[in-house]
């Protein structure tokens, strides 16, 4: 299941930043990628959907948030725990 999740959020994060996902680096930051802070908060509610997962995230004050956005391999991570915890793993 990580690998489909690494996949599906690379796609996500390619698509907001109109990219391929294979430009997609793992140490990149979303500002790397060009994804401003509205890319941002439409690749959320893509990952919130894609999954079937509530992410902890406020847009209005992004620095308090537990979620990790520092990288993509950050959010996938982030990400991944979610997923577990939704799905009792």
């Amino acid at each position: 299941m990580a690998e489909n999740v690494r996949e599906k959020v690379i796609a996500i994060i390619a698509e907001q930043a109109v990219l391929e996902p294979g430009d997609i680096t793992p140490e990149a930051s979303l500002a790397d990628l060009g994804i401003d802070s509205l890319g941002l908060v439409e690749a959320i509610f893509a990952i919130e959907e894609a999954f079937d997962i509530q992410i902890p995230f406020n847009a209005n004050e992004p620095d308090q948030s537990d979620f990790d956005i520092s990288s993509v391999e950050a959010i996938i991570a982030a990400v991944s725990d979610l997923v577990a915890a939704q799905h009792g793993g």
